[in-house]
């Protein structure tokens, strides 16, 4: 409702009739409200990110692979933890942007067990011919869109 009545206010705000030119400024607009390489969107998406990861059962080590981390960057996950906001990185965000994406085609898969959800990335699957963690970890970036794709996939059938 509230986007509705966004895009009617800014469609007709001194304008008349609300036409396509004005419906794409709209848009334009309200896209252009959140940035995602600010400092508080990175904050909220590391915060949301080490949450997911500790979801998953992973040790600090796979989280820090997961995200493109050296492998013995505990100290950067204690500090993603706590309220530090993710690097400003283009690969960073890409990783936890598919990471969140995972999770919500295993949320949309598994909408009455969320301790399968939880618990699919480090379950042996059959048709990745191992568990889905073991593909990010071994083929890191590839391997994380390759579950990605897989998930997404096995939603649409």
């Amino acid at each position: 409702m509230t986007s509705r009545l966004f895009w009617y206010t800014i469609c007709t705000k001194d304008k008349g009739m609300p036409t396509k030119g004005n419906a794409m400024r709209a848009v334009a607009q309200k896209r252009s409200t959140v940035d995602p390489s600010s400092r508080e969107a990175r904050s909220r998406l590391a915060a949301m990110v080490t949450r997911l990861l500790e979801h998953w059962g992973l040790t600090a080590t796979e989280q820090a692979e997961v995200l493109g981390l050296s492998a013995g960057s505990r100290s950067t996950l204690g500090r993603y933890r706590h309220g530090e906001p993710l690097a400003d990185s283009r690969d960073l965000r890409d990783r936890a942007g598919h990471l969140l994406g995972i999770h919500k085609s295993l949320r949309l898969l598994f909408p009455h067990d969320r301790d399968l959800a939880y618990r699919w990335m480090t379950q042996p699957n059959r048709r990745l011919g191992e568990r889905p963690l073991d593909l990010i970890l071994e083929r890191g970036f590839e391997g994380l869109l390759a579950v990605r794709r897989y998930l997404d996939f096995q939603r649409g059938q």
